[in-house]
């Protein structure tokens, strides 16, 4: 009765996403994380009006706090379930009502430099949690940064996330639309791990639009110009093998694996996400505290000093990578689209 009723509890939370996107890897030191955010960020820069949340399930080494700035930030419970932090991305009055919320295992800890020390048992029990206790809202999108590699915290999410890819009765609101991205960077070591992670994808049927090269090149910081200090082009080299076997009947290879784009080292980026630790809670839009019952919201001198800073999207928006990342995010954004087409063209169950 228990497994009954929270997966019902699960399937109402999810019914009030659109949609749902792993973003994966078997190689750690990729950026998934910097990815993530970067897809968050440029979502909203599309968007005003867009509402995005950012799950990190990547339990041993939550990155997500530290790169919004929001360490240090409290998850606060309500009638309803956990309360996600939410960040003002669009500046202190928060021009387009866009939203961003954040869920982590950073923000239940007691600092950012306390280790997670869990057996598979404990992770499972922490994503279903994230999944089903999270008080979410409404958003367009679900963004999941996930740890390298493929296990439990995979192998939990597809369990709880896999009846998006079944067939949906009409009597009921549809539930998200569920797809992932590979990120890699173009050296053959870590391609050869991701070339696992795409046999993960595969053996659990779940929807891939394609891999980004992450790291590719280098954004001068003098004249602008990407030069390939690091190498390019293997993820693309990766992705055409791939693309010439999509037909392929064998065990294992068929599918294909679409290229995205590519996204070049910013040192830009690298002070943009390193400075917003540094900035002081005005950066916040304190709703999960209200949400929760608490009234007293931001202190006002914080807001008073928000006011002449510009919002995340508006330093996002300046630095080289940006429009790199915004074309890339729109590509996305247009494979997610044809899939929200193709379900709702398949008759229900």
């Amino acid at each position: 009765m228990n497994n009954d009723f929270s997966e019902f509890k699960l399937q109402n939370r999810l019914r009030q996403i659109k949609h749902v996107l792993l973003v994966l890897s078997g190689k750690g030191g990729v950026g998934k994380s910097s990815v993530s955010v970067q897809l968050a960020i440029s979502i909203i820069a599309n968007n005003p009006n867009a509402k995005v949340g950012l799950l990190d399930v990547d339990l041993t080494g939550p990155s997500l706090p530290r790169m919004l700035g929001l360490e240090g930030s409290d998850v606060h419970m309500s009638d309803d379930g956990w309360v996600p932090v939410y960040l003002n991305a669009t500046g202190p009055n928060n021009n387009g009502g866009g939203v961003l919320a954040c869920m982590s295992i950073g923000f239940l800890l007691k600092n950012s430099r306390e280790s997670v020390v869990w057996r598979g048992p404990k992770k499972n029990a922490m994503i279903k949690q994230f999944l089903g206790e999270v008080r979410w809202g409404d958003l367009d999108y679900l963004i999941v940064d996930t740890p390298p590699g493929t296990s439990d915290e995979h192998i939990s999410l597809l369990e709880s996330l896999r009846p998006l890819l079944l067939p949906q009765p009409p009597s009921l609101p549809p539930l998200p639309t569920l797809s992932s991205l590979l990120v890699s960077t173009p050296q053959a070591v870590a391609l050869l791990d991701v070339s696992k992670e795409l046999s993960f994808v595969r053996r659990t049927q779940l929807p891939l639009l394609g891999l980004i090269e992450n790291m590719s090149g280098y954004v001068c910081p003098h004249c602008g110009d990407i030069v390939g200090v690091f190498g390019q082009g293997g993820a693309e080299d990766f992705c055409r093998i791939q693309e010439e076997k999509k037909h392929s009947k064998v065990e294992g290879e068929g599918g294909g694996c679409a290229f995205l784009g590519r996204v070049p080292i910013d040192p830009q980026l690298v002070g943009l996400l390193d400075d917003s630790v540094v900035l002081p809670p005005a950066s916040l839009v304190d709703q999960s505290a209200q949400l929760a019952g608490d009234a007293t919201g931001v202190e006002e001198g914080d807001m008073k000093n928000a006011e002449g800073r510009k919002s995340l999207v508006e330093r996002y928006s300046q630095i080289p990578s940006f429009k790199i990342m915004k074309d890339l995010t729109a590509k996305v954004l247009t494979l997610i689209d044809e899939q929200h087409a193709q379900r709702d063209a398949t008759p229900s169950a």
